[in-house]
């Protein structure tokens, strides 16, 4: 059985995700499947990704094994430090009863469902990584647009800088553009609204 369950009131742990989601980059397929002859993202790698940017916002993480017989998986309650909760419950069918396949299952699911919940890509070690390098940039439009969304979301180009790690404006690869016009929309209504109430 799949599904969201959460705390009454949820604003700061979506704050904290949405924050700690525009750091993340993919995690890498380091571990190998020898059935398959491919890589694949294991459960470590996604940890170590996830970890320590979730702490640094006030995030953290419990999974619960859970299973019917004929199906295994995992409940993962993803926690703020404000007491906010969201949890997920993902589970998988069973091909065989046994504990090898019920451990499996679990293992896979514990990872999928971070990584879901993360918003995290798995990321293959050469091509892919390759191609992330020759990013295009955003254009000058891109960075007007952007210029104009900082005062109102109470940032300079430089903290904004720092926060996304690139060195400036024009450093922004394309790709995450509307993600940074999404995050400085949602923080300017937020300083907003804050305004608002004082």
């Amino acid at each position: 059985m799949n599904f969201t369950n959460h705390s009454a009131e949820i604003g700061n742990i979506q704050t904290a995700l949405i924050d700690a989601q525009y750091e993340m980059e993919g995690v890498h397929k380091g571990a190998n499947n020898p059935f398959f002859k491919s890589k694949y993202a294991d459960l470590v790698s996604v940890l170590g990704v996830i970890r320590p940017i979730w702490a640094k916002h006030g995030l953290g993480f419990m999974q619960f094994p859970s299973g019917d017989g004929n199906s295994a998986g995992v409940l993962t309650r993803v926690m703020h430090k404000s007491g906010e909760w969201i949890e997920y419950e993902y589970s998988l069918p069973l091909a065989k009863k046994d504990p090898q396949a019920a451990g499996s299952a679990i293992t896979y699911a514990r990872r999928y469902a971070l990584m879901s919940i993360a918003g995290l890509p798995a990321i293959d070690d050469d091509a892919e990584t390759a191609m992330l390098r020759v990013q295009p940039k955003i254009n000058a439009d891109q960075i007007a647009v952007l210029s104009e969304l900082l005062p109102s979301a109470m940032m300079s180009e430089d903290d904004f800088s720092k926060k996304v790690r690139i060195k400036n404006l024009a450093d922004l690869d394309a790709d995450r553009f509307d993600g940074a016009v999404k995050y400085l929309s949602e923080l300017a209504t937020s300083v907003a609204e804050t305004g608002a109430e004082q």
